[in-house]
């Protein structure tokens, strides 16, 4: 458990002993803090992990892509389960969605290259979600054991 000093940050993580010397409500607000984090960075990470699966499909499709020949009859998805019948134009040039509805004319190696930045980008950025999911997590179940702690202590001395 890594610790966090007065006025660090709040990537940081907090003291067992600054812990101990927190009242009852001050640790059950670190611990409901601490949760309601861990489930943000939850649906982040699941978020980012299904980004990286959708561009995986598509380095995938570009590869299939660069395959077929000139005029071959495929079907086009317009939605996810709505394709309709198309012909192969270009087989060089493709459109690379940007995000907010922009497209960007790329030739097939440029786009898979997209592609791979991309993924690389958001599995360094899970593989650092993780690291502080893992951190609050820490700090959740450290205050949850002292608060445990301290109500069977404040119980057995009523």
């Amino acid at each position: 458990m890594a610790t966090r000093g007065p006025g660090a940050g709040a990537g940081g993580t907090i003291r067992v002993s600054d812990m101990e010397k927190m009242s009852l409500e001050q640790l059950k607000s670190l611990k409901e803090q601490s949760d309601l984090e861990v489930n943000l960075l939850q649906d982040s990470l699941n978020k980012i992990r299904t980004a990286a699966t959708r561009l995986e499909i598509a380095s995938s499709a570009l590869h299939d892509l660069s395959l077929r020949p000139q005029g071959k009859k495929l079907l086009v998805p317009l939605t996810a389960s709505l394709y309709v019948p198309g012909t192969l134009d270009d087989a060089v040039k493709v459109l690379v969605d940007v995000g907010t509805g922009y497209f960007i004319e790329k030739t097939m190696t440029e786009g898979k290259d997209y592609c791979d930045r991309k993924i690389n980008l958001l599995k360094s950025n899970y593989e650092e979600l993780i690291e502080m999911a893992s951190k609050k997590k820490n700090i959740a179940d450290e205050a949850g054991i002292i608060l445990q702690a301290k109500l069977r202590q404040s119980s057995s001395s009523a």
